[in-house]
């Protein structure tokens, strides 16, 4: 789905449940082959490299697998768009099975069979039918992009489907971005926890979280939430 990259220091279901979540969406008939073409594959607008994204999902599955205590078995790339993340994965983790769920009809139509996606919505997330629980889950440039009442209804039923680490990057009113990110449209990071917390997820920096019955998996200082009182 939408592509964003934060700038550091360089510029680096059911039918009706599905038709309220493409209204929630901007119109999904956006995201078709130009949009891919321009954020993902053109030199001058693309805001992330093969090497950038090998890097962040090597990061990312080495977070998952030291929680875990072994290999990442099974993906969910939520706001998958073409599948780009799954060609990465087949690299670094060849036996694992990855899923991906997009709103994108072309990204679906032309790379569904061929790279395991399925139609769906973070909102409709919880009626596909998807075989969970699973070790990791990836929410890469589409978060930003759902209305409020979705994200929260999303995140609760990824909860439910997450037998290890959650990748949740969000970029909030406080951050540079570059991409399709508005930053007017964006929320504060106090929000953003909050409708994670409330989701029933544990942060433990950098994008990662735990779903609450796995937080033991994290020492104390591993993780990022508020410390209790001694």
């Amino acid at each position: 789905m939408p592509y964003t990259s934060f700038v550091r220091q360089r510029k680096v279901a059911t039918a009706e449940s599905l038709i309220r979540d493409r209204r929630m969406h901007r119109d999904l008939a956006h995201y078709d082959r130009h949009y891919f073409d321009k954020w993902y594959r053109h030199p001058r607008h693309r805001v992330k490299t093969r090497q950038d994204m090998s890097r962040q999902l090597g990061f990312i599955i080495g977070v998952a697998e030291y929680m875990l205590d072994r290999p990442v078995r099974t993906v969910l790339d939520v706001g998958s768009g073409e599948g780009q993340w799954s060609a990465i994965l087949k690299v670094l983790r060849p036996r694992a099975k990855y899923v991906g769920v997009d709103g994108s009809e072309y990204a679906i139509r032309r790379f569904g069979a061929r790279r395991n996606l399925r139609l769906g919505t973070l909102g409709t997330i919880g009626s596909l039918g998807l075989d969970g629980p699973f070790d990791l889950i990836l929410c890469l440039g589409v978060l930003n992009y759902v209305a409020a009442d979705e994200l929260t209804r999303g995140l609760r039923q990824l909860r439910k489907l997450s037998g290890g680490l959650v990748y949740l990057e969000i970029f909030t009113n406080a951050d540079e971005a570059t991409g399709d990110f508005r930053k007017s449209a964006a929320r504060s990071p106090t929000w953003y926890r909050s409708v994670i917390r409330r989701a029933g997820f544990v942060p433990l920096g950098l994008h990662c979280h735990l779903p609450r019955d796995l937080a033991s998996h994290a020492a104390a200082l591993e993780r990022a939430d508020a410390p209790r009182r001694a």
